[in-house]
């Protein structure tokens, strides 16, 4: 009896010991995380011309992606946005001179139907306007001197609601604007005419009035900086060079990596090196006047308006790992185009 209840404790203790191994075992090596990405619902472009009177629209998640386009009310716009959940298209309109909101763009499409149907639009507040930027509920606009407006430069910011754009507060500044980005608080912008880009720290914070610049940095090798976006996920900025406005083969796409650090070690009006770029020039790249960009971090393809060369393209390129005069990956001829805008869920 003894021997068996020795036998027994033995048993018990060794099945407690391999449960205690096991517990360990799982504990130090868990099953392994997927860490596939989820699967875009939703992978759309849009974009607007200066010439034509219409906007565009692809869904590149579509076996064959088809451009679709539709007229809009003015044959000149110039900065474009999508909200795909509202079904709505916001431009700035240069023929108008306002804000305008176009909702049914999906129904336009299906139906064949060509005109979108203007919902609302803003006062006539700007003159030559060149982009926007649209966070939550606020759009921001561009206004770039000219004759008409005084030569005055304006960024302009509009709270938009259901049915209406407000005025919220409108800025001047002492330097030609063209693209811009909105990042949290902060709004980076193009300074047209050169190779600067500038920030404004807590943007929506300013009053209005004249506003100043919290950084302003050039970027070496180039000539004139006009399309801008920036990658939080993977912390890359680009920018597009226009070169002479005349020239359709003199344009660039300059690629900053790890940008927060490059921007933050350059001192205010200091200079970020070519060798903190990737550079994308050259002939091969049908790169003229590329006037504005979008950024895919997923599949990281890069979306140019090219407006000179043949008349107006829509180019994609892959993301470069080093400099060169790469080919896009596919190009569409679109008249006048001016503006991109990429939507990705």
């Amino acid at each position: 009896m003894k021997n068996f209840l020795i036998a027994c404790a033995l048993a018990s203790f060794l099945l407690t010991a391999c449960n205690n191994d096991d517990a360990a075992l799982v504990s130090e090596n868990p099953p392994p995380v997927d860490a596939t990405p989820t699967p875009a619902r939703e992978l759309k472009l849009v974009t607007s011309s200066n010439t034509s009177g219409k906007v565009t629209f692809s869904d590149l998640l579509a076996a064959s992606p088809i451009v679709k386009s539709v007229s809009v009310s003015g044959l000149d716009s110039d900065g474009i946005f999508f909200d795909s959940g509202k079904d709505q298209i916001v431009l700035a309109s240069r023929t108008n001179n306002r804000l305008e909101s176009y909702l049914g763009l999906r129904n336009s499409i299906i139906s064949g139907t060509d005109n979108l149907m203007l919902a609302f639009s803003s006062t006539s507040d700007f003159n030559n306007a060149r982009e926007i930027a649209v966070i939550d509920d606020k759009v921001i606009v561009t206004q770039d001197q000219n004759t008409a407006n005084g030569n005055i430069n304006k960024i302009l910011v509009y709270q938009k609601t259901a049915s209406s754009f407000n005025l919220m507060n409108t800025y001047t500044v002492d330097f030609k604007v063209w693209g811009i980005h909105i990042e949290g608080s902060d709004l980076y912008a193009v300074a047209d005419l050169t190779s600067d880009i500038v920030v404004f720290n807590n943007f929506f914070s300013n009053p209005s009035g004249n506003i100043t610049p919290s950084k302003r940095v050039v970027i070496e090798g180039l000539v004139r900086t006009h399309g801008i976006t920036f990658s939080a996920a993977d912390n890359r900025m680009i920018l597009t060079d226009v070169g002479s406005a005349t020239s359709a083969t003199d344009g660039g796409l300059v690629i900053i990596n790890n940008f927060s650090s490059v921007f933050m070690a350059t001192a205010n009006m200091g200079t970020i090196t070519t060798g903190n770029q990737i550079r994308v020039y050259g002939p091969t790249s049908l790169l003229g006047n590329p006037v504005d960009v979008a950024y895919d971090n997923v599949s990281k393809n890069i979306y140019v308006a090219e407006r000179l060369n043949g008349g107006g393209q829509v180019l994609t390129f892959s993301l470069p790992t080093s400099n060169g005069d790469y080919a896009p990956t596919s190009s569409r001829i679109e008249a006048g185009v001016t503006a991109v805008y990429l939507v990705r869920k």
